[in-house]
């Protein structure tokens, strides 16, 4: 699947605009993370773009969604990314995240999350404007978008990445397309 192939399965079966900006956040943090990681960033950014395509469909159920990833995407994604995006929610999948793609999915799109509510939280919004050391500091902030799952983030330390390399990463990720975040 190619990447305008992509964005139309994303555009058919999500409606909500934040959905959008939050799969498209995903998908550049995924190919920085792939990059660092010398993993590839096209698989890895597919996997972070359509992690969420049926969460609309199974409105967002924590207990069917990821489940409907596989038939969604139609067998244009490699196993390992449909590995990934169905582990993502460890609720449906039934076990545990085992390796590095599933953690770095997990990690990464919560990230999103928390950059997301940190720039709001900012006069200018933007995220050109969050600073590494201030999204740190809102980590364990536990009422500070109290449903980021830190425990997801933290996984970043299970590819090899430190939290302050990984907000970096991310950060940079979502400033590069802040645009079309609309942020």
């Amino acid at each position: 699947m190619n990447r305008e192939q992509a964005i139309e399965l994303l555009n058919k079966h999500i409606k909500n605009e934040k959905m959008i900006a939050h799969c498209l956040a995903s998908e550049a943090v995924m190919r920085k993370v792939a990059e660092r990681l010398g993993e590839d960033p096209d698989e890895w950014g597919m996997a972070g773009l359509l992690h969420d395509i049926d969460v609309e469909i199974t409105n967002a159920d924590p207990f069917k969604h990821g489940k409907r990833a596989r038939e969604l995407t139609g067998g244009l994604l490699t196993e390992n990314a449909i590995d990934a995006i169905e582990m993502h929610n460890e609720v449906s999948a039934g076990k545990d995240r085992s390796t590095k793609f599933h953690h770095a999915l997990a990690a990464s799109e919560t990230k999103t999350g928390l950059i997301f509510a940190t720039a709001l939280v900012y006069p200018d919004k933007k995220i050109s404007s969050v600073k590494t050391k201030s999204v740190v500091k809102r980590m364990k902030e536990k009422h500070f978008a109290a449903s980021v799952k830190r425990e997801n983030i933290m996984e970043c330390e299970r590819v090899g990445l430190s939290l302050d390399e990984f907000t970096q990463i991310a950060l940079n990720a979502m400033s590069e397309i802040s645009d079309k975040l609309g942020m």
